[in-house]
């Protein structure tokens, strides 16, 4: 049975620690990239999905950030999922995205609005391992209204629903989801929300058991998760110490039973 290797990683657009967005020159995006490309390198995993990577936005250097991670990270996939697309001077055009080892074969993009800045969203791709299709989910939650929240979720579920009836023969496991939930520090409001609805098809599991993941230097919170169908086995997971996000990442390392 193989094994895949799986890292969820809000990059706050390249800014590393900056607390606002637009004062970060090119040249310190870039060094930051290179900075994250290097941590790819050393924990080599097969799937990478992020969170706040800008494709040619004026605050973030106005170039491509995922092809310039996935030339110094060496990953030969990639695919945006654009949520954000604002034209003219201060153009904007972000969102979340995936680098592969392995062959990507479908994708599909879901806005859950129609804002040109500050939209949530999730993409969906189909990844051949070894010839497994192995379905993912990378999806961004609204950051301060639970009510926003519990209704992307229902977006998703919805969406999840309809696509396995026309999909799940195909699929080697039911879907993985991973992301930025964005948890308020009281109550794990999103992740609960989405295990419940998720416990009447499969018996999903959520990682990682422990940790916190946001603010990176000190942090206080969990927000960062991967949801794992039973038919991942051997699981290990970790949250990544790292500084140069305002998130640490979270890595999952499973057999595809």
């Amino acid at each position: 049975m193989p094994r895949v290797r799986l890292l969820t990683f809000n990059i706050a657009h390249a800014r590393g620690l900056n607390p606002i967005q637009g004062l970060t020159s090119a040249r310190k995006l870039r060094l930051n990239l290179r900075k994250i490309a290097r941590l790819l390198d050393e924990l080599k995993p097969d799937i990478v999905g992020l969170q706040e990577i800008d494709e040619c936005s004026r605050w973030a250097g106005n170039f491509d950030h995922l092809d310039y991670l996935r030339l110094h990270a060496g990953f030969p996939h990639a695919v945006f999922g654009i949520n954000n697309r604002r034209k003219g001077l201060l153009n904007l055009c972000y969102g979340n995205a995936f680098l592969s080892r392995h062959p990507i074969v479908a994708t599909e993009t879901i806005a859950f609005g129609l804002r040109s800045v500050g939209e949530k969203g999730f993409l969906f791709a189909e990844f051949d391992i070894g010839g497994r299709l192995v379905p993912v989910v990378n999806l961004h939650l609204h950051f301060s209204s639970r009510e926003h929240r519990i209704r992307q979720l229902g977006r998703l579920l919805a969406w999840l629903r309809e696509k396995q009836g026309v999909r799940r023969k195909h699929w080697h496991v039911p879907p993985i989801i991973c992301g930025d939930f964005n948890n308020p520090g009281t109550s794990p409001d999103a992740t609960a929300a989405l295990l419940s609805h998720l416990s009447d098809y499969y018996d999903y599991v959520l990682h990682p058991v422990n940790g916190r993941t946001f603010p990176s230097p000190l942090p206080s919170r969990m927000l960062d998760f991967v949801f794992l169908p039973p038919t991942c086995m051997e699981v290990r997971s970790e949250v990544v110490r790292t500084y140069i996000s305002d998130h640490r990442p979270v890595m999952v390392d499973f057999e595809l039973a």
